[in-house]
Formats: C-alpha cells, structure tokens, sequence
C-alpha cells in the first residue's frame, strides 16, 4: 500500500514539476522570433532536408542536421522555443543547444509555438542550435518557420538576419582590403595569395587583384574544380550581357592556351575568362594585372599568375574596354563565398608583398590597406568578418559565425618586405605584340 501511495506522490509531483516547467516556458512579451530562413543551413544529411523562403518545409530524412545562428550580447538564461505545425502526421524532433538535447512532439497541423527548453548562458557572441528529426508517421517531418528565444540572455541586441535578402545574407559578409597608391599613372599591380590549409572551403573566391572596372583571382567552383579568374565589366550598365551595344562590349585582345572565355552577368555584365587550374591551399601564387589606355579611348586589361608547380608566367587573357580612359585605380583584394549553402563555413587568406609599377617603369611597395565591407556586414545582419595584418601579410576571414569582428575603414599597416618582384615585363607571354 505504502509502495502504491508513494507511486502516486512521485507521479504528482512529476505532474506538478511538469506543469510549472510548461509556464514557466510560455514566451514574454520581450521574446525574439528569428526567421529559420536566413538563419538556417542544412549541415549534415544535405538533400534530405532544404530550408526555403519560408521556412523548412521539405524535411524526409533523420540524417539531416539543420542548424540556426544568433548572437547574443547578454548572458544569463535562454528559453527556446519553436514555431512549427505537422505536415504529415505526428513526427518527434530534438532541438539541442549548448550541450542540452530537448525532445518535442510536433502534432497540431496549425502552426503552434512550442517550448524546446532552456539553457544558461556564461559567454555572450554567436549561439548554435541544431534540430533534427527522431522518428515520424508520414514521409514529412514539421514545418518550421521560426526559433524563438526569450530570457536574460536574449536581451537586445541580437544579431541575426532580418529585412534582408536571405540569399545574400547566407552567402555571408564579403571582405575587402584597399591599398593605398602612389600619385602616379599606376599601370602594374603585383600580389601574392595563399589560402591556408583548410580554408578553401566550395564557394570561396580569394580575389587577389582587383581595379576599379574589374577583378583577377581564384576560386573553388567545387569539389573536383577550381579555377584562376579574370573578369572586366563592359561600361554598359546592366546584368544582362545580351543587352550590351556592340560598341560597349568587352573585347578579347589574347588568351592563354588553357584559358576559357565568355561573358557574365548579374552583378554588372562584361567579359569573363578562366583556366580550370587545381591550385594548392598553403601555396603562395603570384598575380599581375595591367590596366593602360591604348591612346585612342579605350583602355587594355591584362592579368598573369604564376604558380610554384609550374616556375613560370601564365597569361589568363587580355581585353580592351571600350570608351575608357584609365590607368590602375582601386587596388584592392576581397574574400567572399558565392555559394549560399556554403556560407555556415569560415574561410580565410593572406595576401602578401604588393607592388605596383608605375607607367614610368618605377616600382613601389604597397604597405597600407584599408578593411571594408559589403552591405551584409553594414547591415549588422551577420557579425562573422574581420581583416587586418599578419607580420609582413594582410588577412581577411568572413563566414563560420565567429565572434570577433574588425570595424569597416580601418587602416592597417603591414611590415614592408623589401622584396621587388623581378619580372621582366617585355617577356611576358601574350605582352610582346600589344605592349
């Protein structure tokens, strides 16, 4: 009899526990809903889930891992919570966070905020929570729209995306460093670039050398693919290449042997080249680019690398813009990522030994840089960029939700290396007949 009356004391009080935990656990009216789209990737298990404009609403298999970021700058307690309806039967989930692992049964077919549970913060900056399917009736795990936090720790400001376009903002923030020129009719830009090991992740583009019509540099295109690029956009303003008058198109002046040629669009239009070249994360390669008016308005563009595998000059290829009077403006190098489902990952570079050369033959080494950025870091929507020096290097770093960040238009001041590219320039492949 004891044992039956203490049976039914535990139960109550595993009743009552439970009842205050579920009011304890209802949203205040300070509580932050965070979109799941633009905040959400699929981390593991990729093609059995796929977060839309709307949400994640294509969720079939257990594999996948879908995981949330915010940035919290209080500590203290965080309560979770979601906002989620069943879509094809009754389906259980977990919603893990800082070490804690909460399950929930997702059942009501109209969209319901649930309560997942609740964590205690110690350190404030970027906050990761995963979700993921544990077993469901139907072919469909929930839909969910929002995570919801609330608590000391969700205090404003948080950081997450918000009345921004979700594509840009998972793609994460692109970085930039400018280098200061010298008064000169700058006609050469000379840099050197080295991904390090394991920051070549799919989807990033490590542009070297890059002037005010254009840009030069390499890229992961994949997991089997990378690629040396050179692209100058056409003085037509459009994102449709199709649309440019044939007196304002980019024109081919040489290419490489291995070189592909076309046109591009989208973020501007003009002409485009790259060599299919699998370059080497740690290794340093070398990019020289030229811009110079040919005396009758237009303007010549050629870019060069050098890889250490190959001990010699490669020309990309050379264009001619026209109705452009212009020597070397806007030196600058950036790092972005151009795949959106890539942009949970971080990524960094080093650029080294800038020289430029002037029209007059003489060279001059670059040692000032100025950190920017693009709209997805002014927007304060994603918080995971920084740039500066490294020793006799610049860096740059964006993406993987890090905590520190670098303040835009900041001057850094690498350590000179005193080491003058030699480059015979009237030897250079493809430069000899046009120079």
């Amino acid at each position: 009899m004891s044992i039956t009356k203490n049976c039914i004391a535990a139960l109550a009080a595993i009743f009552l526990f439970g009842c205050q935990f579920l009011e304890q656990m209802e949203t205040s009216e300070n509580a932050i809903s965070i979109p799941v789209a633009g905040n959400t990737y699929v981390t593991a298990g990729k093609g059995d889930a796929f977060v839309l404009t709307e949400g994640i609403t294509r969720w079939t298999g257990e594999e996948a891992v879908l995981s949330s970021w915010f940035k919290v700058s209080h500590t203290g307690e965080l309560r979770l919570f979601i906002k989620a309806k069943a879509i094809d039967g009754i389906a259980e989930i977990s919603i893990s966070c800082e070490g804690k692992i909460f399950a929930l049964t997702v059942s009501d077919t109209v969209e319901t905020i649930i309560p997942a549970g609740k964590v205690t913060l110690v350190e404030t900056g970027y906050i990761r929570v995963d979700i993921k399917g544990i077993k469901k009736e139907g072919n469909q795990f929930p839909a969910i729209a929002e995570l919801i936090i609330d608590g000391d720790a969700a205090r404003k400001p948080v950081g997450y995306v918000h009345d921004f376009e979700t594509y840009w903002a998972l793609r994460g923030p692109s970085v930039h460093m400018n280098y200061a020129l010298p008064d000169a009719d700058v006609e050469y830009f000379y840099n050197e670039v080295t991904a390090p090991e394991g920051e070549d992740k799919a989807g990033s583009y490590f542009m070297a050398n890059g002037f005010a019509e254009g840009y030069c540099g390499m890229q992961v295109n994949g997991e089997t693919e990378r690629r040396i690029l050179f692209s100058v956009w056409s003085p037509y303003q459009t994102n449709n290449p199709s649309e440019i008058p044939e007196d304002r198109r980019i024109r081919l002046l040489e290419k490489g042997e291995k070189t592909h040629v076309g046109e591009f669009g989208n973020e501007g239009s003009g002409g485009q080249s790259y060599i299919v070249y699998p370059w080497i994360a740690g290794n340093a390669y070398r990019f020289l680019t030229r811009v110079c008016p040919d005396g009758k308005g237009n303007t010549q563009y050629y870019a060069w690398f050098f890889a250490p595998e190959d001990g010699q000059w490669r020309l990309i290829a050379a264009f001619l813009r026209p109705q452009t009077d212009t020597w070397y403006k806007n030196a600058h190098s950036f790092l972005e990522n151009f795949i959106s489902e890539q942009g949970y990952l971080s990524r960094s570079v080093l650029f080294g030994n800038q020289w430029v050369r002037t029209a007059k033959g003489e060279w001059h080494e670059l040692i000032e840089g100025v950190f920017t950025c693009d709209a997805t870091a002014k927007a304060q929507v994603r918080l995971d960029y920084a740039g500066g020096v490294d020793g006799d290097y610049f860096f740059l770093k964006n993406g993987g939700f890090f905590n520190e960040n670098t303040e835009p238009n900041r001057i850094f001041t690498r350590l000179p290396k005193n080491d003058r590219p030699e480059i015979e320039i009237e030897k250079l492949p493809g430069i000899s007949d046009n120079h």
